[in-house]
């Protein structure tokens, strides 16, 4: 595709957000300058500011913000118009590992490399520029448009649960909940329309501290936590397979993530931990699949008494395809009007969808890029694909926001 003025604003805010660190501490202490999302924020702030469109900040945690804009289409949500939200998270994962430097966007061989590229401020660019081009353009028959963008999506999704409750506030930006979402993804210009969820919780042994010369006077918690390891793996391989199936998104696992315990060599450790993450599928409930796990726990290791588990520190659905197959059916067509290909699509990942979903609104996933490069250490975006997906989100927008 040729450059042209939008291509050349599309990346030119493409760079901008690139240079933005908005990294998630990812539960852990905030360590230095990159994290949190309030650079973003503030840019976006500006931007909406510029196009002349209201717009609303909502704080989730101190320089947490979400931020919200509304262009209002030609008939009003009051008389009956509809309501289409656009939304792109602002955070990316952390740096440590990447083999470029994350915050320098540089462009290489049709590709844009740096940390967010891809995961997902390709697809957050792609939709400013569509929507500051219809803010520009107004096309008849045009639904009003939000442009949402949320923090915290890669640990604990609680931006997009606070932007849920954002219709139900007075004086809100948003006045009435939004007739369908576009959740931007990597997911190579098809139409995801299912996906997995997650449930993820700790599990301590404890035992009791000794020196290392005399370990018998001590109990150590590593040995405790090897039988557990042990019939996880069992259930990981042989049970969580057997559990159910989905047609798009495969079927449920579980994998040990970190193993943590002991504090130095020369010492017993009287505590060790592991995290659990556990993929659910759509209608799968989260809290179920936990129990079901702390329960062959209990009837697969000779000392379940030792064994401890935290509730759960995260824990989403996934979405099911069973409301939004018209709205699908419908950015589908734009999509391959576009692009010239694309399908209806699971996958195993968790998104912002689940949650919008879950909000009673028809919801699918649509963004430039692949998953296979989110988060690598030399993340990248095709910028052929940024291109036709911006060209997506407007036409979608321009012809009516999927109304059938």
């Amino acid at each position: 595709m040729s450059r042209d003025p939008a291509s050349s604003e599309l990346i030119q805010t493409l760079s901008d957000l690139v240079a933005l660190p908005s990294v998630n501490p990812m539960g852990r202490p905030v360590s230095g300058p990159e994290f949190l999302e309030y650079r973003v924020t503030d840019y976006l702030e500006n931007f909406f500011r510029r196009l002349g469109v209201p717009y609303q900040r909502q704080t989730i945690e101190p320089k947490r913000d979400n931020i919200v804009a509304r262009l209002d289409g030609h008939t009003p949500p009051a008389a009956g118009g509809r309501v289409l939200m656009y939304e792109a998270h602002q955070d990316t994962v952390p740096v440590t590992g990447m083999t470029i430097d994350p915050w320098t966007p540089t462009i290489r061989d049709g590709r844009m490399y740096g940390r967010g590229a891809c995961d997902i401020k390709g697809g957050l660019a792609a939709m400013l520029t569509a929507f500051a081009r219809l803010a520009r353009e107004r096309p008849a028959g045009m639904p009003t448009v939000l442009m949402a963008s949320t923090v915290n999506e890669e640990n604990g999704f609680t931006g997009v649960k606070a932007l849920c409750r954002m219709w139900d506030q007075p004086g809100s930006v948003v006045s009435r909940r939004p007739d369908a979402a576009v959740i931007s993804e990597p997911t190579e210009l098809s139409v995801v329309v299912a996906h997995k969820g997650v449930v993820r919780w700790r599990i301590h042994t404890r035992g009791r501290a000794a020196h290392a010369s005399q370990p018998s006077r001590g109990e150590n918690a590593i040995y405790r936590l090897a039988p557990v390891l042990a019939a996880l793996e069992r259930y990981a391989r042989d049970v969580v397979p057997q559990l159910s199936e989905h047609p798009l998104c495969g079927r449920p696992t579980l994998n040990v993530g970190t193993v943590q315990g002991g504090l130095s060599v020369n010492t017993v450790p009287d505590e060790a931990m592991i995290e659990i993450d556990r993929r659910v599928l759509p209608g799968e409930d989260p809290q179920s699949a936990y129990q079901h796990v702390v329960d062959y726990l209990a009837r697969s290791v000779a000392e379940p008494g030792r064994i401890e588990h935290d509730r759960p520190f995260m824990q989403t659905t996934g979405l099911a395809d069973n409301d939004n197959g018209p709205l699908a059916d419908s950015l589908l067509t734009t999509v391959r009007g576009v692009a010239g290909r694309g399908e209806k699509i699971g996958v195993p990942y968790g998104t912002n969808a689940a949650a919008t979903s879950a909000a009673g609104i028809p919801s699918v996933v649509f963004g430039p890029g692949s998953i296979t490069e989110a988060h690598t250490a030399d993340e990248w975006l095709a910028l052929d694909q940024l291109e036709l997906a911006s060209e997506v989100y407007y036409r979608f927008a321009a012809e009516g926001g999927g109304a059938g």
